[in-house]
């Protein structure tokens, strides 16, 4: 069934990495800072942005095994998590950029009085300061993160979580993300998903995913919405 626009929600959830912010020269620089000190080769920028999207456990194993493929020993991921943690707690933020229309956006969704938060799989830690150092953090009421709860997108209890927080019904709460973990997450919890088409999605062509609709920025997104 075809869509009719402008949807009507009530509030709106928006994925950080690859939606709300360009994160992977960070990502990668940790990730790279990380395989030197296990004496292990660096691996393209553009290789290590096609394993972002389900974690940073997922990211780790992918970047060791320099593929998609995230099966690895537990011992070695076990050895490793803490050394990509302690070098992207020096990156986070260093090299991250907003994507264009993300602010224009933002200011939009605020003026039409929808309550806004943040649904990521980034861990808190690395979350809000994040977020704060790239100025985004007024914006949103609630943060759901990636070790908020045990399970993570696509999941569909974060969604929830934040649905929850804001009492709205998840047919009236909105998710715009970038990657079939937004997109499977929304679609299991029962709402609307729009994805960006400039995002990470691990490589992959969004336009295959079931969404509502393909928005080029944040701004567009805005203008497909009406509060009910």
């Amino acid at each position: 069934m075809t869509k009719r626009f402008p949807l009507h929600v009530k509030a709106v959830m928006i994925d950080l990495d690859g939606t709300l912010v360009d994160s992977i020269p960070d990502l990668a620089a940790a990730a790279n800072g990380m395989l030197r000190e296990l004496g292990r080769p660096a691996l393209p920028v553009e290789l290590i942005r096609t394993f972002v999207g389900k974690g940073l456990p997922n990211l780790v194993a992918r970047s060791l095994n320099g593929s998609l493929d995230a099966d690895i020993e537990p011992v070695l991921l076990e050895r490793a998590m803490p050394v990509y943690e302690r070098c992207y707690a020096g990156t986070n933020g260093r090299h991250a950029t907003i994507y264009p229309g993300v602010l224009d956006g933002l200011a939009a969704l605020r003026a039409a009085g929808f309550p806004l938060a943040c649904v990521t799989n980034k861990a808190e830690r690395f979350t809000l300061p994040l977020i704060e150092m790239m100025g985004l953090s007024g914006y949103f009421s609630r943060v759901v993160a990636g070790d908020t709860l045990p399970q993570k997108k696509p999941d569909p209890a974060p969604l929830l979580h934040a649905c929850r927080g804001f009492g709205v019904a998840p047919s009236g709460m909105l998710l715009i993300g970038d990657s079939l973990n937004d997109a499977q997450a929304a679609r299991a919890a029962g709402c609307p998903v729009f994805c960006v088409s400039y995002g990470y999605n691990e490589g992959r062509d969004v336009r295959e995913l079931d969404v509502d609709a393909i928005v080029d920025t944040l701004a567009e997104a805005a203008t497909l919405i009406s509060r009910n």
